[in-house]
């Protein structure tokens, strides 16, 4: 005879694994390692400390003509 199956159980385990998949799809489509991430926040940081560094101080006279 055939094994016995818990219908349950088997309807369980297969969306289980059916989330499992979704999840590993999701993952690979938007998932991005940590060092992916601090390197695009340090780019960030050192584009922003460039244009800080080229920025007029409002406080001095600028040259306009009178």
């Amino acid at each position: 005879m055939g094994d016995l199956v818990n219908l349950r159980q088997a309807r369980k385990q297969r969306e289980r694994a059916a989330q499992r998949a979704r999840g590993d799809e999701n993952a690979a489509r938007f998932g991005r390692s940590k060092a992916e991430r601090e390197q695009d926040a340090a780019r960030a940081e050192k584009a922003r400390a460039h244009l800080d560094g080229h920025r007029r101080d409002p406080d001095t006279p600028q040259d306009t003509p009178e």
